[in-house]
């Protein structure tokens, strides 16, 4: 679970955001524009993806840390958790 309806919805435009940006990068890419604007463009859809996965991990940290107690499995580990943030860094 990510998070409540706002966060989701957030994330999704993040998303969808990044999802255009990379739609321009191609169209760039098959106009032959210049490589440090398609670079330029390319990084603003890395950080886009970034900021969905970041606020995906912090809306859903208490989630995962809580949601094993309930369903009887093991919450995430301080490990495990330090793992889910550095497959992004």
């Amino acid at each position: 679970m990510i998070g409540d309806e706002d966060t989701v919805g957030q994330v999704r435009n993040r998303l969808r955001r990044a999802q255009g940006q990379l739609a321009g990068v191609i169209a760039m890419i098959d106009e032959g524009r210049d490589c440090k604007d398609v670079v330029t463009q390319l990084a603003a859809v890395s950080r886009a993806l970034d900021r969905a996965g970041f606020k995906i991990i912090a809306s859903g940290l208490r989630e995962c840390i809580t949601t094993g107690e309930q369903n009887e499995e093991a919450p995430l580990t301080e490990e495990q958790l330090e793992k889910l943030f550095l497959t992004l860094a």
